[in-house]
């Protein structure tokens, strides 16, 4: 599963202006916290994070980690200055008005999973 398929799948709006092809990012799995310090302990590298955050501080934590993606669920918007910054970095900032629960569900039932505490996500 490519990010172009849950994109579409999903019926998330781009936030951000990505210049890769969308179809060759396969996030490794998926991670959603609300709390920084946690994303920041927990989430591994190339996974996509669902977060009803979007203030700035996201994308100084998704460039850290190097993730695939951030979705921001609840309708939640991140203003101009954070859509920039996130454009500058690469990040790849996703959309939707639906709860973070219902989007790891559909996730979920999509095939993309957690890290096994043993073993890393690929």
């Amino acid at each position: 599963m490519n990010l172009q398929d849950i994109i579409t799948k999903l019926g998330l709006k781009m936030l951000t202006s990505v210049e890769s092809d969308l179809s060759t990012i396969k996030p490794a799995c998926g991670y959603t916290s609300d709390l920084l310090s946690c994303v920041m302990a927990g989430a591994p590298k190339k996974s996509i994070w669902i977060t009803l955050q979007a203030h700035g501080n996201i994308i100084a934590v998704a460039t850290l980690l190097d993730l695939a993606a951030v979705i921001i669920t609840e309708s939640a918007t991140p203003d101009e200055t954070t859509i920039e910054k996130a454009n500058e970095e690469g990040v790849v900032l996703l959309s939707t008005s639906l709860p973070t629960y219902a989007v790891v569900g559909q996730l979920w039932e999509m095939g993309l999973r957690t890290a096994d505490t043993n073993q890393p996500c690929s």
